[in-house]
Order: structure tokens, then sequence, then C-alpha cells
């Protein structure tokens, strides 16, 4: 096979060096540097090995046996990162980490061709690949502390900054982390993402919790090679495209001794001030972004021919060959011989066996033990401290409102977890911006009720962070439009971690989020939003939509226990106009008030995931809905009912995943169905409950009623687009005859 470029030149010029005379290996590798010969022997295997990752990369591909071929040639450098860090200090890696990945694996005491292996049957798409069993590439180990990333535009980092912090939050909680008490988190990217928003809000939510004067032990390595796939970064720009107040740290990446020196300053300046710091590192890209890319048509001879001459691995080769601590034919020698292992290791890679069956792989999408978080579902704190958290026991505290029982829920969630914590936009002083919270932060304290900065990227990079470092987060995003400023943060980082990693590494989370429309006297389509669309499409994610406080409260002891035996991801959408809605029918009559379980009773009144709730026994129609919906129809269903028109309302309760055997159940008892859906007609829940009644076989006749395909105006104009009690009530008479 024909070599190209990169490898014919690494012949020429290690070919023609010259040696110098022999050093003790046990010496600086040159003047100047802590690196020393053997330290750079073992470094160059590394690098070595990582470029032969890349050449194997391209063979396969052109074989049909490999699909994966970005790599990391030009950066290899990155090795001296990992040899300045622990094996223990958690990664959150960039796609161009092969000498990372392998430094690592050694400094593990792996075999080199263990390390080697693992990359291999991860481009092979091998279902025996250590950490995603072949359902994606990634650099990911659970015993390297190694947390798989598969974004390319650093949607990481946010987690990244909320695993620094859990690192510090754990230790002052004395909580059990994942991580040592004295770990630095390392957050690879390259210069291109450093552009993204996400980057951005990763580097500015590190600069201020700095600035509040809390410990972030995170290192940020940006890993230039000055060009995104085609787009030239402009020299200079991401040295300064970090945050102001983040410490920097400048190297030469192509040139090992440099990197080495400054990696172990930077880390060594992170570890000891518990401060996060940016890691400049200049690379080159060689081989081109991927196996397909044609860099002629994008860039000059000249462009490639430069970055060619800083080939990283030629210049580790020329420290060690001037050192007199390996000649040129020893050199040359030891790269045929293991270009000769990896390929031969490649081929065998090439042949283990692939996934074959959806079964296989969406097995780690979402686990489920419905018998254990039931068991963790009714477990409580001591009555001690129950009486702790609680001026007065909220079972004794007579009926409650709904934001009354998520509030007395997440107290007792708090007061029998010390990992739980609660944060978000406003919700410690303030109490959050409906007061469902008010109260926890004088309860718990201020390590574990925090008022963030307003960015929910941030909100759930700390989050994710918190969840793969051991603890239990419970943020809050203030309304459901804001949601979607991150929600990548959920469909790219969160709900995909499991999947990609077998369960190894999960992020367990319980994100609430005011949901809805229906509010009175305020409005606009930011603080009214209805559609979740966006989230019920995200493999594996739990959507709970509680409506009456009873619920609300065992539902949402549900998420915790699913969260913590599971590593569930969970999206909790509380209504806004239901918070303190007090009455179902008349004013006064306390309809939509429902007493607090005491723990005795958890068990008997757990609701599992995917169960919903019936109202009524009617036998001519039953009438499906969730959230403000429920409310709406149980108020239709009475006056229908008057009229001899029996109907039953069954509450979905769980949006994802649906409640399919009691909506069957339901559907088949009155032969007849409506769904009374406030979100909005094209890509609302309507259109899944129809189909999941579909494709179960119903046969009866089904009708819809939504919100329309409209954002939420203001005022009293919002009533003309959105559902409403008489819209459902109109439509069970039309599909009642």
């Amino acid at each position: 096979m024909v070599r190209d470029a990169v490898e014919t030149h690494f012949a020429e010029v290690v070919g023609a060096l010259t040696p110098g005379p022999p050093r003790d290996p046990a010496l600086p590798i040159r003047p100047g540097t802590t690196l020393t010969g053997a330290r750079c022997r073992e470094l160059f295997a590394v690098q070595l090995g990582s470029r032969l990752l890349d050449v194997a990369a391209r063979q396969m591909r052109e074989r049909d046996e490999g699909f994966y071929t970005i790599g990391s040639a030009g950066h290899e450098g990155n090795a001296a990162v990992a040899a300045a860090l622990r094996v223990t200090d958690p990664a959150l890696l960039h796609y161009r980490s092969g000498a990372f990945y392998l430094a690592r694996s050694a400094q593990a005491g792996r075999l080199a061709e263990e390390g080697l292996r693992d990359v291999l049957l991860g481009l092979a798409a091998a279902a025996e690949e250590p950490i995603a069993g072949g359902r994606h590439k990634v650099f990911g180990h659970p015993g390297l502390a190694v947390i798989p990333q598969t974004s390319t535009i650093a949607s990481h980092l946010p987690r990244a900054v909320g695993v620094g912090f859990a690192i510090e939050r754990a230790r002052t909680l004395g909580v059990t982390s994942a991580w040592p008490a004295d770990a630095v988190a390392v957050c690879s990217f390259g210069d291109a993402s450093a552009n993204h928003a996400t980057a951005l809000s990763g580097l500015n939510t590190a600069a201020y919790v700095t600035f509040r004067g809390l410990p972030l032990p995170v290192l940020f390595v940006c890993e230039d090679n000055g060009i995104g796939i085609s787009v030239k970064t402009p020299p200079g720009w991401a040295e300064r495209a970090r945050h102001p107040m983040l410490p920097s740290f400048e190297a030469d990446g192509c040139d090992l001794a440099e990197i080495h020196d400054v990696a172990l300053r930077a880390v060594e300046h992170v570890r000891t001030t518990r401060s996060p710091a940016f890691l400049h590192m200049r690379t080159v890209r060689l081989m081109g972004h991927a196996g397909s890319d044609v860099e002629i048509a994008y860039r000059t001879r000249k462009e490639i021919a430069l970055d060619l001459e800083r080939d990283p691995l030629v210049r580790t080769a020329r420290l060690l060959v001037e050192a007199g601590l390996a000649t040129p034919d020893e050199l040359l020698s030891r790269y045929e011989s293991d270009r000769d292992h990896v390929l031969k290791l490649a081929m065998e890679c090439a042949r283990r066996p692939r996934l074959a069956s959806a079964a296989e792989v969406m097995r780690p999408i979402a686990p489920r033990d419905p018998g254990r978080v039931a068991v963790r579902a009714a477990q409580a704190a001591s009555t001690e401290a129950r009486e702790r958290a609680f001026a007065t026991l909220p079972e004794l505290e007579g009926k409650l409102t709904l934001a009354q029982a998520v509030n007395r829920t997440l107290a007792d969630a708090m007061a029998a977890d010390p990992g739980v914590l609660v944060f978000g936009e406003d919700v410690a002083r303030k109490g959050g911006v409906y007061g469902v919270t008010r109260g926890l932060l004088r309860r718990f304290g201020a390590e574990r009720v925090f008022d963030t900065l307003l960015d929910e990227q941030a909100i759930l990079g700390l989050a994710l962070g918190s969840g793969v470092t051991g603890l239990l987060p419970v943020p809050e995003v203030q309304y459901l439009a804001y949601l979607h400023n991150a929600l990548d943060q959920i469909r790219g980082e969160a709900a995909t971690l499991q999947f990609f990693s077998q369960g190894a590494f999960r992020n367990p989370l319980v994100l609430r989020v005011a949901s809805y429309a229906y509010q009175k006297g305020f409005g606009g389509h930011f603080h009214n939003d209805n559609s979740i669309a966006a989230l019920r499409d995200i493999p594996g994610i739990v959507v709970a939509s509680p409506a009456r406080p009873d619920d609300a409260a065992a539902m949402l002891r549900t998420c915790l226990a699913a969260a913590r035996e599971d590593g569930s991801v969970c999206v909790f959408l509380e209504p806004i106009a239901l918070y303190h809605t007090r009455d179902l029918f008349d004013e006064g009559d306390g309809g939509w008030l429902a007493p607090y379980a005491p723990p005795a009773r958890w068990a008997e009144t757990h609701v599992p995931i995917g169960r919903a709730r019936s109202y009524g026994d009617g036998r001519d129609l039953t009438i499906v809905t969730f959230g403000n919906g429920v409310r709406m129809s149980l108020r239709a269903a009475v006056r229908l009912t008057a009229e001899e028109k029996g109907c039953r309302v069954l509450d979905l309760r769980w949006l994802s995943p649906l409640p399919v055997e009691d909506l069957m159940r339901a559907a088949e008892l009155t032969g007849r169905v409506l769904i009374a859906d406030e979100t909005r007609a094209g890509g609302g829940v309507s259109e899944s409950v129809m189909a999941a009644l579909l494709d179960n076989g119903f046969t009866g006749p089904i009708a819809r009623v939504t919100s329309r395909d409209s954002f939420v105006p203001l005022g009293p104009a919002a009533d003309t687009v959105l559902l409403s009690e008489t819209d459902i009530e109109q439509a069970a008479r039309k599909l009642l005859g």
C-alpha cells in the first residue's frame, strides 16, 4: 500500500538525523527542561502508537472494515498533558486525543496493546469495544477516569465545569465522590470549537465561579491546530478567546519537552490553587480532517508542507537522536515493527462481531429496575432528621397545593440524601419565582441550595458534572421556553452518556421546569410555552408531568429514586398555572388540594414510571389528557355526566415513556377516545397518543383537541390559541354524537 506524505516525511527526516553524544536517560533530554530521556522514550512510544492508529484507521476504512477516520496526527503532544495528570483525574477529551488516551492507559499499568486494542475495536465498531460497545468511536474508560464524549463542538465544557465544581462540593459535604478530593478535571477541545456558544458558556461559568471565590479545579486545554475542517482560525485568536479572568499557559504542542514542562506547571497551578486555568497548546493537523477530506481543495501546498515540518512525532524523534538515546535506524526500525503490529491488530479487531440487532444497540439507553426504584422511593430520613428539616411535618400540615407538595418532597429528599443539590436561577434566597423552593436554603444551607448565573447551559452543565461525580442534582430551569436555550445538554450530553458507555458512566438528574401556559395576568411566549416536542424524541429520558399535589410528591420521589438507582435523566414538568390552585369546581371547595403522605404510606402511594391515573367510571367516553388538561377535563366531564354521558378521565402523568398499557385499558373500557392536549397540534403529545392507540390495535373512534400551532401571545389573546374547557366539551359532544 502506498504511504502518504506524513509517513514518507517521517522516514526521510528521521533517517537523515545525526546522533548526538550519549546522555544518561535519567537526565533531562535537553538543557532547561524537566523531561528526562527515559520519560521522552516512553512518551515517544505513546505518540508513535497514536500515529499508527491513524494509519490503521485509514486503511481499515479503505477496506470497509472501519468506520471512523478523524485522527490525532499532529496532536500527539497531548501525551505530555496526560503525563502531567494522575490516572484518577477525570478527563473529558477532544476527539484528537489519541495520544492522551494511550498515555493514560500506560499510566494505569496497562500493556501498550490494551490501549491500542481499545481504539481499534472502536474504529471497527466491534461489540467488544470496552466503552461504547461498538456504538461509536469514543475515548473513554471507567478505569482510566476518561468520560466518553461524542460531541465535536465543545458541548462537554459545561459538564467539565460541573465535574470540577462537584469534586469540591462533594468534599465539602463529606459525600462519596467518583474522584479523589484533590483531583483535577481536564477538558480538551479544538480551536474551532472554542468559538461555539457552549464553549463560551463553560469558560464564562468557570470564571464566574472563581470570581465568586469558589474552588473549581478545571484545566481547559485548547489544542489549536489553526483550522476547523476547512475554515482557518485567525492566528492569535484561540489564545485570546479564553475568558480574561482565566490564567493562561502557552506551549508549543509539537515540542514534547516544552508542552511537558508547561503542562506540569498548569496542572500544579490548578491542583494547588483549586482554580481553573487555560492551557493553549499550539499543534498542527496532519492527514487532513478525516480520511475522506481532500485538504488541497482549501489549503495551499505550502501551508500543508509547513505543518508537516512541525510534525510532533518527528520532533520527538529528533530529541531522542540528538540526546544520543536512539539512532535513526533504531527509530525507523521501531516505526516499521510497530506499524506491522498495529495493522495486524487492526485486522484482528475488524473481524470481531458487531452489534447485530436493535435490542443489542438499545440495551444501555435506559436501564430500568422498577422494583429497586420502588424500594428507594419509599425510603425516608429518620424521624429525627425529618423533624430537624421541617418546623411541622408536612403530613400534619393538612392539604397542600402542588407547589407546597414539591417543596416538601424536595426537603424530604435532602434530609434523606446528603448528595442532593437544588440549584438554578433565583431558587435560593428568593425561593424560586413561584416560591416552590422557599425555605430550602435556610434549612439545608448554601452548599446544597444555591443560585446560579443566568445561563441554562451552565445550570445543566453543573448538573451533569455533579451527577457523574456521584451527587444527585435537582436543577431548575425557570421556564419551559428557556430549556430550549440549552437542549443539547440534555440531548447530546445527558441522554447519551449511558448509551455510549454501556452504563459505566451515569449522570443521574432530575431537572425541574416551570412549564406550560394559562398563567393569569402574566404572559408572553417565553413565560407561557407549550412545546415539549424537543424533549419527547430524546431516547431514554423520563418526562414527568404531574397535575395534582399528591401525584407531584409521589412522582418526584419516583424520579429521584430512578436517578439514583438507574442513573435516569428525568425532566419534571411542573404546571405553573396549577402551582397554587386550590379549587376544582367552586371557589373554596379545596378540590385541587391534597394531603402529604407520611413515609409509612410512600410504598402504598408509589407511582411507577409509565403508570397513568384514572378518574371516574364512565362507559361512554375516555378523555386522555395531562397537566392543565386534567383539571379542565374533569370539569368538562362532570357537566357531561350530568347529561348522562358517562366519561372517565385518564391523566397520562408520564409523557415519556407513555403509559401505553393504561391508555389501552382506559380506551377499551369506553370504545371512544378524546385526547385533550394543551400542547400544539403539530408536534404535540396527542400525535404520539393517537399513534400508540392505533399501533396497539384500538379500532374505536379517536378525536383530539389541542392548542393551536402558535406561539402564546400576551394577555387575553392567549385564550384564542390555547386549549379550553369549552373546546374539550364541544369535542366530547361531537364524538359522543
